[in-house]
């Protein structure tokens, strides 16, 4: 796997529960983090919130755009709602980098969570036809947000399924890399983009089990090292 604390990280949507949880535990591994909001203002708020828990972490907070072109590699992490119109906009300064698709297309009415229809099959596919030029994976669509966000929770037992295309191995390993700097996770490569839409609605499952259990259920994949 290759060494990955050298990298920058962006978090757009990093004010939100999961990019925020994703920023903090980045950071309380030595990498250098840069939050993402819509409001500059309320990613250095966040910034600060997780120097507070994260005393001499290299983290910033600004707005979406300076984060996709500063950093490295960048997670989206934003509601499905606001996806599309989002990475349209950040097309030209995602160029060549390693974006990571973390969103999850659900909807919700009164019997729980629910898949929506992406025209493109998955909002990791729809990030791959805005973003040509980017190196687009998936990854991250099962882990708690509450356990990520608490780090007096030591570990996060659970595998992250990293999705890519297969030619680019470079970009799935990184991205799996990433994921194994948060204790107690371990990334998994989990086949190409066009299977990603399953992976993405199997989040709905989940919410139904955390929610009858009282859980923070994730997925373990076995028989593998």
């Amino acid at each position: 796997m290759p060494e990955v604390r050298e990298l920058t990280v962006g978090v757009l949507g990093g004010t939100g529960p999961l990019g925020g949880g994703l920023a903090r535990r980045f950071a309380a591994a030595g990498v250098s983090v840069l939050v993402g909001s819509r409001d500059a203002g309320k990613g250095a708020r966040i910034a600060a919130e997780i120097l507070a828990d994260v005393p001499g972490a290299a983290v910033t907070g600004t707005d979406n755009a300076t984060v996709a072109g500063q950093a490295d590699v960048v997670v989206i992490a934003v509601p499905y709602e606001g996806h599309a119109d989002l990475l349209r906009a950040l097309a030209g300064p995602l160029t060549g980098k390693i974006v990571v698709d973390a969103v999850n297309p659900l909807g919700f009415d009164k019997q729980g969570a629910y898949v929506l229809d992406v025209p493109e099959g998955s909002a990791a596919q729809q990030a791959a036809a805005l973003l040509p030029d980017s190196r687009v994976t998936a990854a991250f669509h099962h882990v708690s947000a509450p356990l990520l966000l608490d780090l007096a929770v030591p570990e996060v037992p659970l595998d992250v399924l990293v999705l890519g295309e297969g030619e680019d191995r470079e970009a799935t390993d990184t991205v799996q890399a990433l994921a194994g700097l948060i204790p107690g996770v371990r990334g998994i490569y989990g086949g190409r983009l066009r299977n990603a839409g399953q992976v993405e609605g199997l989040t709905a499952n989940l919410i139904a089990i955390n929610r009858r259990y009282k859980a923070h259920a994730g997925v373990r994949v076995t028989d593998v090292d």
